[in-house]
């Protein structure tokens, strides 16, 4: 039938519109009553929960300027200009070594202030990044580029330079949480106008940071993390150790294996519950209160014997 044919036994009126069929409602389909997600979605309870943290890796290199971390942010000044801050963060003791401000950061940036920097403080092991081109060109031209001079600078200094994954910025996450505590702090402050006057804001922060207050995640502050132990260096010049984290037992003392045989070290009823780091050089053994900083006891093995007084007893009299 046509669309505008009258139809019997209606008024004419109604038969010049279309005549469309009736839709079909298909069936209203019901989650399975097993499968709790699917549930949740369908009531609205289901809130997107994020994955939790205790589900991640954590990372903490063993030893201050084993791995640097670095990175960019943008800061805007009170004139309107957007500038970039570089920063380099050590990985073990979130100890800032330096941040600085540009009207914007290219390689030769990078490489002059990581210059800068491992003139004050001594070269790392590794530089952790993430892949902005400044920092590497394996991205650039389908990664057919070859290096750029940050990273042939690296290689001649025999430092392994490391990168996060595209879109994972949890790998750079102590230098990225080390930028939003600086942003919050900039927005305390008066504004900036000029590099100068940012520059004299981030050296305050810097200096703050560092030493006024213990990190959360320390329990101390970064100056006192970052020298407490000997710094690492590239291959080939880092120390020769062996790093153990413990707790003195209720007998003040703790337990060292050596050549398959246990040795008891003394250092002390009072340091009971403290946590303690070792560090061995074979025979050589420091330890230090992993919170402070300071130095229980430095001695040599003796081998002969498996407790390890404090005092040892003069054998001449």
């Amino acid at each position: 039938m046509r669309p505008g044919t009258p139809i019997l036994g209606l008024p004419s009126t109604f038969g010049t519109r279309c005549i469309r069929p009736p839709r079909r409602r298909l069936p209203r389909q019901r989650p399975d009553a097993t499968d709790t997600p699917t549930v949740a979605v369908w009531l609205g309870e289901s809130k997107g929960k994020k994955r939790p943290k205790s589900s991640y890796i954590r990372f903490q290199a063993d030893l201050p300027n084993e791995t640097w971390q670095t990175d960019m942010t943008h800061w805007r000044l009170a004139n309107g200009n957007d500038v970039e801050i570089l920063s380099w963060l050590d990985d073990h003791s979130r100890y800032a070594l330096s941040v600085t401000a540009h009207d914007r950061v290219n390689t030769t940036i990078v490489v002059d202030q990581f210059d800068k920097t491992a003139g004050q403080h001594g070269h790392p092991t590794s530089v952790l990044s993430d892949n902005g081109l400044y920092y590497t060109a394996r991205f650039a031209r389908g990664g057919a580029s070859g290096p750029n001079r940050f990273e042939q600078h690296l290689t001649d200094l025999d430092i392994h330079q490391e990168h996060s994954r595209p879109n994972h910025p949890r790998t750079c996450g102590k230098v990225e949480r080390f930028q939003q505590t600086l942003k919050k702090w900039l927005r305390a402050q008066t504004p900036a106008a000029t590099l100068n006057e940012l520059q004299a804001h981030l050296d305050v922060f810097i200096h703050t940071y560092n030493t006024d207050r213990p990190h959360r995640a320390l329990g101390t502050t970064p100056t006192t993390a970052y020298n407490r132990l000997p710094k690492n260096g590239p291959t080939g010049t880092k120390p020769q150790l062996r790093i153990r984290h413990d707790r003195v037992d209720k007998t003040g003392s703790v337990t060292l294996r050596y050549h398959s045989h246990l040795h008891h070290i003394g250092i002390g009823r009072p340091h009971t519950g403290t946590q303690i780091t070792l560090l061995i050089a074979d025979r050589n053994i420091r330890i230090i209160n992993t919170q402070t900083g300071e130095l229980l006891r430095h001695l040599t093995l003796d081998t002969t014997r498996d407790y390890q007084p404090q005092k040892p007893k003069n054998p001449n009299p």
